[in-house]
């Protein structure tokens, strides 16, 4: 497949003026329409490609989110929604589905000028795995049945899932439609209505995905988009009394919030889908080490490191360790940082200059306790405006060390070194987070053995995360409760009902 030409960038970079020129809407999305807040807040969103400015954003407050849990509230007690056929919510979400597909490149435009991923990475994961996402849960809601429980013969005990109600849903930056339509697929085949609050830091494809909802037939009031902060309209939305459920994707830091906000409000079910410290475990009877090495450098660099998944430890076994590092070492200047709107580059920019010093900061720390810089460890394309960092590789690196234990949420990856399978295990083990893994080896009962042993949501096996919607997605420990995607997610926004009927004789 030959590369793109130049013209393809210019296109996306003029595209991108144009559309900026044209005005991005950044108004709340509240019963059907598109306001302004309350009070006549906004903030400025800037493109972290180079700093220009995308617009003015609604800054969402208390009032504002009440305004839109009343909206969902009155949408879902009228059964506007969830008092429809299971039919006729599935021809909506396929429609909505089918919308998200039609407006490619507006979504994976915004997506990019917004959180500065690779436009190629927009077009061809993030807008296609949303609308795939609303697909599939589309067309689960005729295929899943309850129950009638084995009781007597003079009972009948139906066992049924109802909609929880108003469901409240905060997303972060680093995948806004995705992680939107991993909770809005489950919560509205179930019949629920929503409020969901984006990330301020890139709010502009939730605004549009309410808007396409609704020219899909989705009703007015059950799907709501407030923008705002987190301490302003986050919280508001996590303490309201009339939100029933709340998903929440994010750190761990404000997923324990999220918590403590259940707890002094209506004790609302939280589930939360947070951060992590995913390790890669290579034992020397790997014959496609160089495979691994190849893979966990696409994986901890794609998405500018900015995944909760992203495989940031790798434990090598020491007889491979400096082989496998010199691959390492050759395949990071293959991922340097470009400009985001070029159909060829595979790594952008970091989503703000708050990011980017935090990556940096995690990266003198891992120089100052000892670790050897390997390749990157530099700020990247500061002329441009923009917020980037180089690929950055650390060898010599301790499994307490900050870099090793904390969530970085950038392109920088800790290689540690290990002789023996129990130790790899406790090294992989010793952390506060538990979303995904990854073991490399030839032997079946080892891959099994060492498989069994990681606590982690997602174990893979000789790659690295191979993903479908079919397949539950969550973690152990601190990366949070609770399965997004599959038929799992649907437990989270259904209440189970018994209606026990006595049969009398005749």
């Amino acid at each position: 497949m030959s590369a793109p030409t130049a013209q393809a960038a210019v296109s996306w970079a003029e595209r991108a003026i144009h559309r900026v020129q044209a005005g991005l809407d950044g108004r709340a999305v509240v019963d059907g329409a598109r306001v302004a807040s309350l009070t006549g807040q906004t903030f400025h969103k800037h493109s972290p490609i180079d700093n220009r400015l995308l617009g003015a954003v609604t800054r969402g407050q208390a009032a504002d989110i009440d305004a839109a849990v009343r909206s969902a509230r009155q949408a879902f007690d009228d059964g506007r929604w969830c008092g429809k056929p299971p039919a006729f919510r599935k021809k909506v979400l396929q429609r909505f589905a089918e919308k998200v597909t039609a407006a490619r490149d507006e979504l994976a435009l915004l997506e990019t000028l917004d959180m500065g991923k690779p436009i190629q990475y927009s077009l061809g994961v993030d807008v296609p795995s949303t609308a795939r996402t609303l697909s599939w849960y589309a067309e689960a809601i005729d295929k899943v049945y309850d129950e009638i429980a084995p009781t007597a013969p003079n009972a009948l005990a139906l066992i049924t899932r109802e909609a929880i109600g108003v469901v409240g849903v905060i997303v972060p930056w680093n995948y806004p439609m995705i992680m939107a339509a991993w909770k809005l697929g489950p919560a509205l085949a179930t019949g629920n209505s929503i409020v969901l609050k984006p990330s301020e830091k890139s709010p502009y494809t939730a605004l549009r995905l309410a808007e396409l909802a609704l020219e899909a037939g989705l009703p007015p009031g059950v799907f709501n988009v407030v923008p705002g902060y987190g301490p302003e309209a986050g919280e508001a939305l996590a303490l309201h009394a009339d939100v029933d459920a709340l998903g929440f994707t994010g750190s761990t830091r404000t997923g324990r919030r999220m918590l403590e906000y259940a707890g002094r409000s209506n004790l609302k079910r939280v589930y939360n889908e947070l951060g992590g410290k995913s390790a890669v475990l290579v034992f020397d009877d790997c014959s496609e080490w160089e495979r691994a090495a190849r893979t966990v450098a696409g994986g901890i660099f794609f998405n500018q490191g900015e995944s909760c998944n992203a495989p940031s430890r790798v434990l090598v076994h020491e007889s491979l360790a400096d082989r496998f590092l010199e691959v390492l070492v050759a395949e990071a200047p293959k991922h340097q940082p470009a400009d985001p709107l070029d159909p060829r580059t595979v790594m952008g920019a970091l989503v703000d200059h708050t990011q980017l010093q935090t990556v940096l900061g995690y990266i003198d720390a891992g120089r100052a306790e000892g670790a050897r810089c390997v390749a990157g460890g530099q700020q990247a394309r500061a002329d441009t405006g923009g917020f980037y960092v180089q690929p950055t590789v650390f060898d010599g690196v301790d499994n307490r060390m900050r870099i090793a234990q904390e969530e970085i949420f950038g392109p920088v990856l800790s290689v540690i070194r290990f002789s023996t399978e129990a130790e790899a295990i406790a090294m992989a083990n010793a952390t506060a987070y538990g979303l995904q893994a990854s073991v490399w080896s030839d032997n079946v009962h080892r891959a099994h053995r060492v498989a069994r042993a990681l606590r982690a949501g997602t174990v893979h096996v000789n790659q690295y995360d191979d993903d479908d919607i079919t397949v539950p997605f969550g973690g152990y420990k601190q990366s949070g409760n609770g399965r997004d995607k599959s038929l799992h997610a649907l437990d989270k926004y259904t209440e189970l009902k018994t209606t026990w009927l006595r049969i009398n004789p005749a």
